[in-house]
């Protein structure tokens, strides 16, 4: 059998995804600096953590159960209901993309606020449905009432950020309630609260807490369309095992199982997920959060101090609205050993990591004050 001989054609790909830039992780760190740019827990993994992954080794010649039950039913008894009410994927950007595929086919729309989470376009187009950005308010939050106003007979899906990625600001109880009452109840919603356990840690300092965050276990069980997704990868510090899960009524999540590419959730990252949620265990990741939630606090206080008009922050990362100079502000906190996620020419996102990072990141900020929000003075 001899190979085809090529004709000189491109192979027939979907013209949307082929235009479709794939997601880049932001540049590595040097050796004596500090990655600042993708929102992980700078703590190293407990002890008890790392010998569950490594006990799990011992089985790696065997598929691991296809739907984690053992973490389904502990988290299960967290939020008061069934284990058939729960799903676990890898990561919640993984679950995501298995609601998106199962509620929204070509001609349907999502509607999001943006900026929000960076993979929700992409997750938007895979599944072949088209995106509805609304922008967000002016102190960088959702604007919940375009967003139930961008709500068509089209729309299939609305995701809802909160804290919301890259902005981290909230959306409070208050204003999530009127926001489902507006929205059709045929229409799926998803809260993705992959920070949450961040805005709800006991942190001093926080500007502009007027009022508590919408937090989705109060909310389980209150409305058929709703769905809660939260993650593992960013309080209890296991990003690179890629665990999250879901928590809805029954026919939703068995939607999105069908959806999903099966045995997707590794043995180590149940086994992870479980020991972390052993309560000593727990009690000291939460610990950690509380610390991160605090040192957020602090850097935050000290750029509003140098003139930063920073939005409210209540996840593990701040936002820098430098506009126009977010590539040259990105740059120089590089150059200093700070590799930070900008979004041009919106804005930069900082994680809080080290304590280390702290002073030089507020010293080479210091130099760099703004003028206005729309960027850098010439």
């Amino acid at each position: 059998m001899t190979a085809q001989e090529p004709t000189g054609e491109r192979v027939r790909l979907r013209p949307e995804i082929a235009a479709l830039p794939p997601y880049r992780q932001g540049r590595p760190a040097p050796a004596d600096g500090f990655k600042l740019s993708s929102n992980e827990n700078p703590f190293d993994p407990l002890p008890s953590v790392v010998e569950a992954v490594s006990a799990s080794a011992a089985h790696i010649n065997r598929y691991p159960d296809a739907t984690a039950l053992a973490l389904r039913e502990r988290l299960a008894e967290r939020f008061g209901v069934t284990a058939d009410e729960v799903l676990v994927g890898a990561g919640s950007v993984s679950l995501l993309a298995q609601f998106i595929l199962a509620a929204a086919a070509p001609g349907d729309e999502v509607v999001y606020s943006w900026r929000s989470f960076e993979a929700y376009p992409g997750l938007v187009t895979v599944a072949g449905a088209t995106s509805v950005p609304v922008p967000n308010r002016a102190d960088h939050g959702h604007d919940l009432d375009a967003m139930a106003a961008a709500v068509t007979e089209r729309t299939r899906v609305v995701i809802v950020c909160s804290p919301n990625n890259p902005t981290g600001v909230t959306v409070t109880a208050a204003e999530f309630e009127a926001f489902m009452a507006a929205v059709p109840s045929d229409r799926l919603v998803l809260l993705d609260e992959a920070y949450i356990e961040f805005a709800n840690a006991a942190a001093a300092g926080t500007a502009g807490d007027t009022a508590a965050p919408v937090d989705g276990r109060t909310l389980i069980g209150r409305y058929p369309n709703l769905v809660v997704l939260r993650t593992f990868s960013k309080a209890y510090g296991l990003a690179g095992l890629r665990v999250g899960y879901a928590v809805g009524p029954i026919e939703l999540l068995d939607a999105a199982r069908a959806t999903a590419i099966p045995l997707g959730v590794t043995a180590a990252a149940a086994s992870a997920a479980l020991a972390s949620l052993e309560p000593t265990a727990e009690a000291e990741l939460l610990e950690r959060v509380a610390t991160i939630a605090e040192r957020r606090d602090r850097v935050r206080e000290a750029l509003l101090e140098q003139g930063w008009p920073l939005p409210e922050a209540r996840g593990n990362f701040l936002w820098l609205p430098t506009g126009e100079a977010t590539t040259a502000v990105a740059d120089r906190l590089f150059d200093a050993g700070l590799v930070t996620r900008g979004f041009a020419p919106e804005g930069i996102r900082v994680s809080i990591g080290e304590e280390e990072s702290v002073e030089i990141l507020l010293t080479i900020l210091s130099e760099l004050v703004p003028a206005s929000q729309e960027g850098l003075p010439a």
